[in-house]
């Protein structure tokens, strides 16, 4: 069957180039921000197969995806990721795909790290939100910060450039942004630093550690010089140069300012849906698409789910409000 290569384009004229798989819904942490204590997973036999989702992707790719970044829960503790990966990756270099990357905890990265690199993944994004162990235990819930370094050891040692992701959370982690800069800025690490988003029902008031980088800024600038950087890496964050320690610093703010006039990206969950917008709910079964009918009727849910797009998404309502925009939580698509 010849594939499809109509390029996707969303009703607001967005080309859609940025594709975040989720492999799996489970978590092998229990961060704050994103979970519930108590969690109910899906069972694996509604999550979609290693060999669906490389087929899923390799769709994608076939109309205009350019990059593809792996993410759970936690896509490490999903068996047959290393595959996956593999087979994502024979599409870079020429076959249509520029960039596979993954969002990570580190928790199995030591395990995972030589055969990522393999694969073609040049760059991993790792979730870390304190360098001292006791505040990362009671942000995780359960989380051992050893673990975690012992694995961005292991990326960076097999040759994979890492970026840290950093949710600034008012009264738990305000105070460790400039720790973890100069730590980043001294191993060679990017530093982003992300607004907590109004996602799924936790056992905490969101809007209590709501943190508005704005203000994070002010505080950098009191103590570094920050300088704008033209580039992007296709996703929302915007990036600065922190000059006095050489440091490559992103900034990622759905509530303070809202970055969604560029978007180009979908979210695929574990169980085959896409979600067109993060901070919204309408979403299209091509799992079940694809099972029922093929390839075909695949591309034709792809078609029917780009007409559902929003222009932008309502954090900043919803965080006010003191309510989630979606009922899922960060783990069902990726964040």
């Amino acid at each position: 069957m010849t594939a499809n290569t109509t390029a996707l384009i969303d009703p607001f004229g967005r080309r859609i180039r940025y594709l975040r798989l989720s492999v799996t819904d489970r978590c092998d942490m229990r961060c704050r921000y994103c979970m519930a204590e108590t969690m109910s997973f899906l069972p694996r036999e509604a999550v979609m197969s290693i060999e669906e989702a490389g087929q899923i992707a390799d769709a994608f790719i076939d109309r205009g995806v350019t990059k593809i970044r792996l993410t759970g829960g936690e896509p490490l503790v999903r068996r047959g990721i290393d595959t996956l990966a593999a087979h994502i990756g024979r599409r870079l270099g020429g076959n249509g795909l520029d960039e596979l990357t993954i969002t990570t905890n580190a928790t199995q990265l030591d395990r995972h790290a030589d055969a990522l690199a393999a694969a073609g993944i040049r760059r991993v994004n790792v979730s870390l939100d304190t360098l001292d162990a006791a505040n990362f235990r009671y942000i995780t819930r359960r989380g051992d910060l050893d673990q975690t370094l012992t694995g961005i050891r292991a990326a960076t040692q097999a040759g994979l450039q890492v970026k840290i992701n950093m949710v600034a959370l008012k009264g738990l982690n305000e105070d460790q942004i400039l720790p973890m800069m100069r730590w980043c800025a001294a191993e060679g690490h990017g530093l982003t630093l992300i607004e907590t988003m109004p996602l799924g029902h936790i056992d905490e008031d969101r809007t209590d550690r709501y943190l508005p980088l704005n203000l994070v800024r002010d505080q950098i600038e009191r103590e570094y010089s920050l300088a704008p950087l033209e580039e992007t890496s296709g996703g929302p964050a915007r990036y600065w140069r922190v000059g006095e320690l050489g440091l490559k610093l992103g900034l990622i703010t759905p509530l303070s300012n809202n970055f969604c006039d560029g978007c180009n990206r979908v979210r695929l969950s574990a169980t085959g849906r896409l979600y067109l917008c993060l901070g919204h709910d309408d979403k299209v079964d091509l799992l079940t698409a694809l099972r029922s009918g093929g390839e075909a009727a695949m591309h034709h849910a792809m078609d029917d789910a780009l007409r559902l797009k929003p222009l932008r998404h309502q954090f900043e309502q919803d965080m006010a409000a003191g309510t989630p925009s979606v009922s899922r939580h960060m783990n069902v698509t990726g964040g």
